[in-house]
């Protein structure tokens, strides 16, 4: 897939399949910049209609996945960042819905910082694979801000309201281990011995779920979005039509026959 985004602060490469996004700051732990909150959108909502990706990796250039804003870039502009932040706050919540929204599982790959906007974009993915030197934190009350990007929506309904609070209002950092121990990630990757081995790890997860089901994830990243809002009648009805939509499918067809000559399905997403 050729996008016709050209950015240098947010890179993509598709390899069969699979497409991975690259925040490119790494100079300083890939803080968001206005140029990259406005590629990331743009990125995104292209990305979200592709008919050839089946999963989509997010992650960080250099030692970091994603630190938050740009302080700086807000100490430049104290005096007038509130006429400036309603447009960039809004291009950013576009890509984060553009991520909920992907008709595909999005996997975050998170090494070391990951805080701030980096932190509510992580949480809007579908998977999120760490490393041992991972570090992940809030940090908007340790300069003054309330949360964006999402965090105090996915915060609460992750962890509870109590420990959401927690880690809002005290900003205190947490390790890997802690953040799998919350729920807010799905697995930690030791990386002392080898370097590589989260994104091998990654790669193995993306590799297992391109090979998957495509509607029936689509399907259902659909009803677990509508989960907190929606009223249980509706919420089993849209089940029950989920599945019928998906029963039409050659995926389907291609399950129920694998099942019953005892092989493994090969799903082509269709």
């Amino acid at each position: 897939m050729n996008t016709r985004i050209k950015s240098t602060t947010v890179l993509f490469a598709q390899h069969g399949c699979i497409g991975t996004m690259t925040f490119n700051r790494p100079e300083v732990f890939n803080a968001m910049s206005s140029e990259l909150i406005l590629a990331f959108r743009d990125l995104t909502a292209e990305l979200k209609k592709s008919a050839t990706l089946r999963v989509l990796i997010i992650k960080g250039a250099g030692k970091a996945f994603l630190a938050g804003g740009d302080v700086s870039q807000f100490y430049k502009e104290q005096d007038n960042i509130s006429e400036t932040v309603k447009p960039l706050g809004d291009a950013l919540h576009e890509g984060i819905i553009n991520i909920r929204t992907m008709p595909f599982p999005v996997i975050a790959q998170v090494q070391g910082a990951c805080a701030g906007a980096g932190l509510s974009l992580m949480l809007a993915c579908d998977f999120a694979l760490a490393s041992t030197a991972a570090q992940f934190k809030t940090a908007y009350t340790q300069i003054g801000l309330s949360p964006d990007g999402g965090s105090t929506y996915f915060l609460p309904r992750l962890i509870g309201m109590k420990k959401a609070t927690e880690l809002i209002m005290l900003s205190d950092a947490i390790t890997a281990e802690q953040a799998l121990a919350l729920g807010l990630i799905n697995r930690v990757v030791e990386v002392d011995v080898d370097a590589d081995a989260l994104e091998t790890e990654t790669m193995k997860l993306a590799t297992r779920l391109s090979y998957g089901a495509t509607q029936a994830y689509a399907h259902a990243k659909l009803l677990i979005n509508q989960s907190w809002n929606t009223p249980i009648k509706k919420h089993l009805d849209d089940e029950i039509a989920y599945f019928s939509d998906c029963s039409k499918t050659a995926d389907f067809k291609e399950g129920v026959t694998a099942f019953m000559e005892k092989r493994k399905p090969v799903f082509i997403g269709k």
